[in-house]
Parts: structure tokens; sequence; C-alpha cells
């Protein structure tokens, strides 16, 4: 890997650099104008498709954006360009080829929020899919899928309530880990050992389920567990990703989990 870009917060590249000694004058954005910049950032089309397309958690490459949103290849790259210098995304190179993320976490809590309030195809309020195939891709992203780096979804929904009703979780104000939950994670083999200003319980509203599942870094470690242990697998080419039987059994065994509320 040759070099890596990355913005510590959306849109900081939206602020002029500060004036140096001698300038005519020193310009700054308030924080009126820095959320008018973010927002134009994600109002274009494309752009906002690459945005939730990144919500899979995966470095994605220019190509692939470019064929997953239908524009040209240099219309991507313009585009990409702007989110990287906006802060939203980071870029990676790797020889030839060049690879973009959300930038962090909280770049991908914007989206996914933001992505809650618009109303979902066949939900009543929206568009009905237009083919089996969509509608297909529709009813799994509901049943369970990745959002940048934890599970959601109707499971992780069902995890989060399982998770309350055993006492390991608590919901009255935000979500909190309570002892009991610190040493389930532990029993588990799951570290939830952090750094930096992440939390390391965080609710997140579900845009599907319209109730909250478990992010922060107790949630990015439990969908890597989920993963790494065969308990959820990813299907298709989004971030849709189903419960295995033997991830059924196994949150029987640890949340007590009924297998018919995962779907199966």
């Amino acid at each position: 890997m040759n070099s890596v870009h990355s913005a510590a917060s959306p849109v900081a590249s939206a602020s002029p650099a500060p004036a140096t000694p001698g300038s005519a004058a020193t310009v700054s954005v308030s924080p009126a104008g820095r959320l008018a910049a973010l927002a134009t950032l994600l109002a274009d089309e494309t752009r906002a498709s690459f945005c939730l397309a990144l919500l899979d958690g995966r470095a994605w490459t220019a190509g692939e954006l470019a064929r997953h949103a239908g524009v040209a290849a240099s219309t991507a790259s313009e585009h990409l360009g702007k989110l990287v210098a906006g802060g939203l995304l980071t870029e990676e190179r790797q020889g030839r080829h060049r690879y973009v993320r959300l930038a962090d976490p909280a770049a991908a809590h914007l989206v996914e929020d933001l992505a809650g309030r618009v109303a979902l195809p066949g939900d009543g309020q929206g568009d009905a899919p237009r083919s089996l195939r969509a509608a297909s891709a529709s009813s799994a992203m509901a049943r369970g899928r990745t959002c940048y780096d934890h599970l959601a979804g109707r499971v992780a929904v069902v995890i989060a309530d399982a998770m309350t009703v055993r006492g390991l979780l608590v919901q009255d104000a935000g979500f909190a880990l309570t002892e009991a939950g610190l040493d389930w994670f532990g029993a588990l083999g799951i570290s939830l050992a952090h750094t930096g200003r992440r939390p390391l319980v965080r609710s997140c509203l579900d845009w599907t389920e319209r109730r909250p599942h478990l992010a922060g870094t107790a949630g990015a470690a439990l969908c890597r567990h989920a993963l790494d242990a065969g308990w959820c697998v990813r299907i298709g080419s989004q971030r849709a990703v189903k419960v295995t039987r033997e991830g059924a059994r196994a949150l029987g065994e640890v949340l007590d989990v009924e297998t018919r509320a995962l779907g199966l």
C-alpha cells in the first residue's frame, strides 16, 4: 500500500486553512456553513449511492462503485474526490488500484441515520419493488445486514432485545452494558478493548425495524465474532447477511433466542 489518506471529521476540508501572518484576511466558516457543506456532499444521488454501498464496511474500488451506481468511471472519480476531500470517505491506493471506504464509524452512523428517514420500498410509504429479485433483496436486507461494522436489521434488534431480557444490556436512557453483559462478552472470548473516542456501546436506530440495535465497540466486536464463528454469513453482492443453522443454535444457547425470531 503506497499511501493512505483520511480525514478526521466530515467536511473537515470545507473550512479554509487559517490565514498566515501577513495575509490580507482570516476567512472562517460558521457551523451552519460546515453543515451546509456536508449536506451538499450527500445531496447528489450518485454520491449518496456510493455511501450507502460502503455501509457494508468493506473497501470498494472506484470501478466497482461506478458500476454499482451506473455511471462512467470519470464521473465516479470526480464524485469520490469530493467525498474524500469532504471527509466522509477515506482513500487507499494499492498499486494501480484506488480503494475507498467510509472514513470512520461516525460517517457510517450519519449515513445510516439519514437513510432511516427515507421510506423503504414496499413499506407502504414508498414505491413497491419493481421485480421479484428486488423484493427478495429488500426482504433479505430487512432480515439482516451489516451497518458498517455492526449487525443491523431484524436479527440485530432480536439480539439487542434478548440481551436486555437477560440483564446484559439496559436501554433505559441509551444503551449500556451491565456487569453481567461485560462478563457475557468475556465468556464468549470477545475482546472489548478499544481506543479513541468511540463509545463502548451505542444505540443505533434500525431503519427497517424502527427500533434500536447495538452499535459502538461492542456492536462491532459482536458482528466480527458472528461472522468469524459462522453464526452469520454474507449473501448477495450488497450487505445482507443471514443467520446460519449453527448461528441459530449458538444464539439459542447464549441468549435463548428462538429460531423463528431469526426468520429461519
